[in-house]
């Protein structure tokens, strides 16, 4: 019977985490909205300090990375590509920037940063 409480309200409180994602979203958009009209990037409203941050993301290309690590050990190390894994073996020179050239495409990715003045 305790199972069953905690089952449900686990699907209670998961409903309520889509809902919640689904208005941060919404509120997300309207404020980004609101930054583009503006022609800002950070902006003080009300009691609270906004900003947008701005992040380049790679994003591999599966088969060309592939070309560029023949190396079966390499592959098994990665399995699948993950930035933060690619990212820790340049940092221990285990590959080079170079090596990794024409495998990836940079995606620019905006973040929203609220906080209390």
């Amino acid at each position: 019977m305790m199972m069953d409480k905690t089952v449900r309200r686990y699907y209670q409180q998961k409903q309520k985490q889509k809902e919640i994602e689904q208005e941060l979203t919404g509120l997300r958009n309207e404020i980004m909205a609101y930054f583009t009209e503006q022609d800002a990037s950070e902006l003080e409203i009300g009691s609270h300090k906004v900003k947008i941050v701005v992040q380049e993301r790679k994003e591999y290309d599966e088969n060309k990375l592939f070309e560029a690590l023949p190396d079966p050990e390499l592959w098994r190390m990665l399995s699948k590509p993950d930035t933060s894994k690619i990212a820790s073996l340049l940092k221990l020179n285990v590959i080079t920037e170079e090596r990794l050239k024409n495998t990836f495409s940079t995606k620019t990715v905006k973040l929203l940063q609220v906080d209390k003045k």
